[in-house]
C-alpha cells in the first residue's frame, strides 16, 4: 500500500498565467519495524492540469463533434488520461510532466517531488453556472507494474483578469542583480512582476471616485435620485448607494435591490424554446437590501460582493454579467399623507387606511466586477489544500 498527498502550499486560488506550486509526497506507511519484503514500488508519476467544460443539453445546442480528431483510446486503463471519468469535455491541458520513474519505498520511507506549471492565460475562468461550467483540476496519475492507473485529482479555481493575455515579461529589461553570486529564479521573477502587475491594474480600475446620480422616475413623475461612488468593484468590495426620496413627487413605499449575476449563452449556441425562441438567461441573486421607505428622506445600503462568486467575463459560448436590480413599489395617490392628523379638539384613535393602490416598477444598474488578489480570494474555501489517495 502507497499513500500519495499533493498538497498546493499557496492555497487552491490562482491567477490566470501564474505559476502553480504543488508538492507531492509519496509514503510507504507501513511501519519501519516491518521487513524488507513490505517494500513498495511504483512504475511512474505524471501531473497535469486541465479544464473540463460541461453545458446543460436543456439550455446550450453545442456542435456535433469533430469526427476528424484522433481516439486516444480512453477504454485502455493503462493511458495517462486526466479527464477520464469526468463529464464533459477538456477544453484545455498543459502538457504532461513525469515526477519520477521507478520509485521503491522501504517501509515508513518518505519522498516528496515538486510540480510546477503555469496556468494558461488564454483559458476561461472557474465557473459553476446554469447554464455552463469550467471546472479546473491538476490530476496526478500514477501506476503499479501490470496495474490501472490510478488518479489523484485536486480542484483549483482560476481567476482570469482581462488584458494580461497581451502582456510580455520584459526579458530586456533586466536588472542586474544586487550580488552577483547570487543566481535569480526567472519563474519566480516572472510570477511575481504578473502579481505585481494584475495588482496594479485592479487598483487603478477600482480605486477610481466619482459621484453617478441617476434620476428615478416612474410614468407619473419622479421617485428620486439614486447615486454611487463607482461602478467598477474587485470581489469582497461592497456596493454601496444612496437614495434621495425627499425631492421625488411620487410617494415611495418601499424598495428592494439586488446584487445579481446575469448568465446569458451567446445567440449562436442558444437552445430554442418554442416558436418565440426564448433566449438562455439566467440571473442569481448574491445579496439583498429591502427597506420600508414611506416619509424617508434619505437612506443607503451595502451589498457585498462574495469572495467565492465569479466576476464578470465572456467567452465564445456564454457571457456573465454583474447588476443592481432595483423594485420600487410606490403609491397611485398623488401627494400620499398616512400620518396622523396633528391637532385634535379631544383624544382619538388613528388608524391607517386598510387599503393603498400602488404600482411596482424595476430597473437595472450595469455594474463591472472584477478579480481580486488570489491569496485573498483564497479565504472564501478555508481549510487545507490537500488531496490523499492510496494505491
Amino acid at each position: 500500500m502507497i499513500e500519495v498527498v499533493a498538497e498546493l502550499s499557496r492555497g487552491p486560488v490562482f491567477l490566470a498565467g501564474e505559476a502553480l506550486e504543488c508538492v507531492v509526497t509519496v509514503t510507504n506507511p507501513l511501519p519501519p519495524t516491518a521487513t524488507s519484503a513490505s517494500s513498495e514500488a511504483l512504475a511512474w508519476a505524471s501531473a497535469q492540469i486541465h479544464c473540463q467544460f460541461h453545458a446543460s443539453e436543456s439550455r446550450v445546442a453545442l456542435p456535433p463533434p469533430d469526427s476528424n480528431q484522433p481516439d486516444v483510446q480512453p477504454e485502455s486503463q493503462t493511458v495517462f488520461l486526466p479527464h477520464r471519468g469526468e463529464r464533459g469535455q477538456c477544453i484545455l491541458s498543459t502538457p504532461p510532466k513525469i515526477l519520477f520513474c521507478d520509485l521503491r519505498l522501504e517501509p515508513g520511507e518518505s519522498k516528496s517531488y515538486s510540480y510546477s506549471e503555469v496556468l494558461p492565460i488564454e483559458g476561461p475562468p472557474s465557473f459553476r453556472g446554469q447554464s455552463v461550467k469550467y471546472v479546473y483540476k491538476l490530476t496526478i496519475g500514477c501506476q503499479r507494474v501490470n496495474s490501472p492507473i490510478t488518479l489523484l485529482r485536486v480542484p483549483l479555481r482560476v481567476l482570469v483578469l482581462t488584458g494580461l493575455q497581451d502582456v510580455r515579461f520584459p526579458q530586456d529589461e533586466a536588472v542586474a542583480p544586487s550580488s552577483p553570486f547570487l543566481e535569480e529564479d526567472e519563474g519566480g521573477k516572472k510570477d511575481s512582476w504578473l502579481a505585481e502587475l494584475a495588482g496594479e491594474r485592479l487598483m487603478a480600475a477600482t480605486s477610481c471616485r466619482s459621484l453617478h446620480l441617476y434620476n428615478i422616475s416612474d410614468g407619473r413623475g419622479k421617485v428620486g435620485t439614486f447615486g454611487i461612488f463607482k461602478s467598477v468593484y474587485r470581489l469582497g468590495e461592497d456596493v454601496v448607494g444612496t437614495l434621495n426620496l425627499g425631492e421625488g413627487t411620487v410617494a415611495c413605499l418601499q424598495f428592494s435591490v439586488s446584487l445579481q449575476t446575469e448568465e446569458r449563452v451567446q445567440p449562436e449556441y442558444q437552445r430554442r424554446r418554442g416558436a418565440g425562441g426564448a433566449p438562455s438567461v439566467s440571473h442569481v441573486t448574491h445579496a439583498r437590501h429591502q427597506e420600508s421607505c414611506l416619509h424617508t428622506t434619505r437612506t443607503s445600503f451595502s451589498l457585498p460582493i462574495p469572495l467565492s462568486s465569479t466576476p464578470g467575463f465572456c467567452t465564445a459560448i456564454v457571457s456573465l454579467k454583474w447588476r443592481l436590480h432595483f423594485e420600487f413599489v410606490t403609491s397611485r395617490e398623488p401627494g400620499l399623507v398616512l400620518l396622523p392628523p396633528m391637532e385634535q379638539p379631544e383624544p382619538v384613535t388613528w388608524t391607517g387606511p386598510e387599503q393603498v393602490p400602488v404600482d411596482t416598477f424595476s430597473w437595472d444598474l450595469p455594474i463591472k466586477v472584477l478579480p481580486t488578489s488570489p491569496t485573498l480570494a483564497s479565504y472564501a474555501a478555508p481549510g487545507p489544500s490537500t488531496s490523499t489517495i492510496t494505491i
